[in-house]
């Protein structure tokens, strides 16, 4: 009932920059906190930045500074601006979102279906 599509992936060279967007579509009554994670191979599944329905941002320590998630409550859109971008960014990267549907009673979480950033040169 509720999709979420990303998009903004691709290849980039270290000090690069790219902007991640994740839509949410469907029977959205609300969003609560939106979020991206990261999972490289062999590793376990992270969060690198979230944004709560204030407007509150937390990052991982390691992409502070660098990185910058936003979101546009009229689109149902988040955004994940990437600057600065080292080979250790390098995974499928997915966003998340809490939201209710229109004719449900609570909050609920998505998954969207995973972009591949890669940085190298």
């Amino acid at each position: 009932q509720v999709q979420l599509v990303e998009s903004g992936g691709g290849l980039v060279q270290p000090g690069g920059s790219l902007r991640l967007s994740c839509a949410a579509s469907g029977s959205i009554f609300s969003i609560n906190a939106m979020g991206w994670y990261r999972q490289a191979p062999g590793k376990q599944r992270e969060l690198v930045a979230a944004i709560s329905s204030g407007g509150t941002t937390n990052y991982a320590d390691s992409v502070k500074g660098r990185f910058t998630i936003s979101r546009d409550n009229a689109k149902n859109t988040v955004y994940l601006q990437m600057n600065s971008l080292k080979p250790e960014d390098t995974a499928v990267y997915y966003c998340n979102v809490a939201a209710k549907t229109r004719w449900g009673g609570r909050f609920s979480d998505y998954w969207g279906q995973g972009t591949q950033v890669t940085v190298s040169s």
